[in-house]
């Protein structure tokens, strides 16, 4: 039987885990603490509203219609184990047609729906890689000792820069359009995480799935809770990045009311502070069952 060995960066991080887990356990800030924070880079600015040009992005739709589907519960699942060969290779050379366009000549519009797109595109084509698979948690190939996942990892290459996942979002989604809804646009392929679309983003649905995602997601579970002694359980979405849903438990929660329907709106009526975050890693897979 091979034994496995780990490596000094893996007992080094376990130490270090395992030390801020005794010395902290339970403290949801501390995992805000060490989430990526909004930091614009200045290349990704470029743009040219001159441009009319839209990009083709029906590929990622057609691959979304076929394989997203909701379960009993509402939420978005992806068939991973049902995607074909062909299916794969479609949804791979759209990653390969959108890293090779020369982004910074579009209009911002269209600049929101690729980057948002590319992503998602490119975290399912990463799943793929290496379904079967628990959880997106479980591809610890990211650089750094207290990195983890896969998004530190540079995955692609767009006009000659290597760009990871944590780049798209951190570097340049956040920054570039400061817009919260972004969000529940980005999907970590977890059935914790807002759902994945079944179609893409475009410059012309943008407003309409953003207003969506964020209704579908706040008045979920996953979301938020309200239970019978009042006690309001939250995302860790809203921990993790805090700043961008007002900077505190109050803005949190004013951001949950303006996205509420009624019921869930009139429970969070005088509420103040949030009382606890959940949030699930398991793998948005279809071929698992709802828990």
């Amino acid at each position: 039987m091979k034994r496995k060995f780990l490596t000094r960066r893996h007992l080094l991080r376990t130490s270090v885990i395992a030390g801020l887990a005794l010395l902290l356990s339970g403290f949801t800030w501390v995992e805000a603490m060490l989430a990526p924070k909004s930091e614009q880079w200045p290349r990704w600015t470029k743009h040219d509203d001159t441009n009319a040009t839209g990009i083709d992005h029906s590929v990622w739709t057609a691959f979304l219609t076929l394989h997203v589907a909701p379960d009993d519960k509402g939420i978005n699942r992806l068939r991973y184990a049902d995607v074909s060969r062909r299916d794969r290779a479609a949804l791979e050379n759209y990653v390969g047609f959108l890293t090779a366009l020369p982004i910074s000549r579009y209009a911002r519009s269209e600049q929101m729906a690729y980057w948002i797109n590319l992503y998602n595109a490119r975290t399912v084509t990463l799943v793929l890689e290496h379904y079967p698979l628990a959880s997106i948690m479980k591809l610890d190939i990211s650089p750094g000792l207290l990195s983890f996942g896969p998004w530190d990892k540079k995955l692609m290459t767009v006009e000659g820069i290597a760009l990871s996942l944590n780049d798209i979002e951190h570097r340049i989604l956040r920054p570039g359009w400061t817009d919260n809804r972004l969000h529940y646009a980005l999907n970590c392929a977890s059935l914790g995480c807002p759902n994945l679309q079944p179609a893409a983003y475009t410059t012309a649905n943008m407003e309409t799935l953003l207003i969506s995602g964020a209704q579908a997601y706040v008045n979920h579970s996953r979301g938020v809770t309200v239970d019978e002694q009042g006690r309001v359980t939250v995302s860790k979405v809203y921990a993790w990045f805090k700043q961008d849903f007002g900077g505190d438990d109050r803005g949190v929660l004013a951001h949950l009311r303006e996205h509420a329907r009624p019921a869930l709106r009139k429970s969070l009526e005088g509420v103040a502070e949030i009382d606890a975050y959940a949030y699930d890693w398991s793998l948005n897979d279809a071929a698992r069952p709802s828990s």
